[in-house]
């Protein structure tokens, strides 16, 4: 039996786990979600390739930075007879706050790297400067103060 067309393919909810490398219970998630509306045949759950594709926009969505929630709204804007204007523009919008977000994390990690390296420095003057009077305050150890301080007998 030749295999079928790839629009009327359909899959169970393990093909989909090992296939994307999430759990079974990550595909129960986005169901309860509202995200994915299998069919059912009894107990078992038989997706679509629109569930396929679904499922393979949340992870792309995940990988970008986007909370399921944010996914579910772009995907709910999916109107190919539209031309997706609008989810492609919701999409433009979401990428543009992303990439802003970024960019003010990686200015803080720059100013946080700055203020490391700043105190590494007042530390590094501070130790140089106290080291000669430490050892000036402090009683050399010798051999019996040090055996009477630590217990031991040699």
């Amino acid at each position: 039996m030749p295999p079928a067309p790839k629009s009327d393919r359909t899959f169970t909810i393990s093909e989909l786990a090992r296939e994307f490398d999430i759990t079974t219970r990550t595909i129960r998630f986005y169901e309860d979600m509202g995200l994915l509306k299998p069919e059912r045949r009894g107990q078992s759950r038989i997706f679509t390739a629109g569930d396929r594709t679904t499922i393979k926009l949340i992870l792309r969505g995940k990988r970008l930075g986007f909370s399921l929630l944010e996914s579910k709204e772009m995907i709910e804007l999916y109107d190919p007879a539209e031309g997706n204007v609008t989810q492609l523009q919701t999409l433009l919008d979401k990428l543009a706050e992303k990439r802003a977000i970024l960019a003010q994390q990686l200015e803080d990690i720059r100013v946080m790297q700055l203020e490391l390296d700043d105190v590494e420095r007042r530390c590094r003057e501070a130790l140089a400067t106290s080291r000669p009077a430490r050892t000036s305050k402090r009683a050399p150890k010798t051999k019996s103060n040090s055996s009477r301080t630590s217990g031991k007998k040699r």
